[in-house]
């Protein structure tokens, strides 16, 4: 067996054995993450990395707003492993114990325990001193996203967003959840915005759609895209739509599969009936 072989299985035993001693004392104990090329869900950090490499923003400056334990399904992981600067921000308790623990290492990155809404996100950003030019933004709240970035895109110019979308509603729906405070996520298919929803925002702070991966939408400056920009018809077609393997990774969408055959107007009437529990708490159009 190879020094290497033998270096790997001691180092497994003496974290196993951490934590039996841990549990022992009554200390909490945090699972350690686990080494891999690619935390994001969807394998979204080669397009991240490419992406930042082309634009070269003036700050290497990162913020992930839900950042859950900050390594799981993370877009920003890889980022801050690199040394980048930056801000998490994670409301859950449990979910942040274990981020400040997954980043404790992390020095050049601040955490913020608090649960982001279109009234704070501006005295937030004040508070941890965010540049008004951050190299990426990543948003992922499972709630009112729209209203949160509208906000924020009111003063600060991220060169490169990945904003998740509601990945069964296809366009010209325009969908969003209404912001409410009280509003939490029970892991249904009622939260977010539309990707037509979310190309208003690119329409009034002059952002460039330029890619939809799986439900993750990628936004630039329209003065920093060089190439073209998207309609949301193209890049849901090209990004969720058409992908060959999008049922097997969202199989829970099947009961919504009816929205692609039908006429805009009868989808729309379709998601009326069936969000009708949420009626009120949401705004949909066409």
């Amino acid at each position: 067996m190879n020094a290497k072989k033998i270096k790997s299985i001691v180092k497994k035993q003496l974290i196993q054995g951490q934590d039996i001693l841990n549990k022992k004392l009554g200390i909490a104990v945090f699972p350690t993450p686990l080494t891999k090329k690619v935390n994001s869900n969807f394998n979204e950090e080669p397009l991240i990395n490419t992406y930042l490499r082309e634009l070269a923003p003036l700050e290497n400056y990162t913020i992930d707003i839900a950042a859950g334990d900050g390594v799981t399904m993370s877009n920003t992981y890889a980022l801050f492993k690199k040394g980048y600067k930056g801000l998490g921000v994670e409301f859950d308790a449990h979910k942040f114990y274990r981020l400040a623990f997954n980043y404790r290492n992390f020095s050049e990155v601040q955490l913020a325990k608090c649960m982001v809404t279109p009234l704070n996100i501006l005295s937030l950003f004040a508070g941890y001193q965010v540049p008004e030019k951050p190299g990426f933004l990543s948003l992922d709240i499972d709630g009112y996203d729209h209203f949160v970035l509208d906000v924020l895109l009111s003063k600060y110019r991220p060169t490169l967003i990945c904003v998740e979308i509601n990945e069964k509603i296809p366009p010209p729906i325009k969908f969003t959840v209404k912001f409410d405070p009280s509003y939490r996520w029970v892991e249904d298919h009622f939260y977010g915005q539309s990707i037509s929803q979310l190309h208003t925002l690119c329409e009034k702070y002059k952002y460039s759609l330029i890619n939809l991966h799986y439900n993750n939408a990628f936004l630039v400056p329209s003065e920093l895209n060089y190439g073209k920009a998207l309609s949301p018809e193209e890049a849901y077609s090209q990004g969720y739509l058409n992908k060959k393997d999008r049922k097997q990774k969202f199989p829970y969408n099947s009961n919504l599969e009816i929205l692609h055959n039908m006429k805009p107007i009868e989808a729309k009437e379709h998601l009326n009936q069936f969000f009708q529990k949420y009626k009120e708490k949401f705004i949909i159009s066409i």
